[in-house]
């Protein structure tokens, strides 16, 4: 028996929104380069990235204008 040989997968890089090759022979996947991970990674670190956290039940939005 022999192996099928598998499809190259490219996908789109979530950094700078080129080709990127998705296979264990990039090691920054799903990035295309080192530098594109390393501005997600800061991004991450600086906290850039948020979701929002509803208040608590029963406690009024901090928003209010008292």
């Amino acid at each position: 028996m022999s192996a099928e040989p598998t499809a190259t997968r490219t996908v789109r890089c979530p950094g700078c929104g080129g080709p990127s090759l998705f296979a264990t022979t990039n090691p920054w996947r799903p990035f295309c380069s080192e530098r594109c991970n390393l501005i997600d990674l800061g991004a991450w670190a600086t906290e850039a990235y948020r979701v929002p956290d509803p208040p608590p039940r029963g406690e009024p939005a901090s928003d209010s204008t008292h």
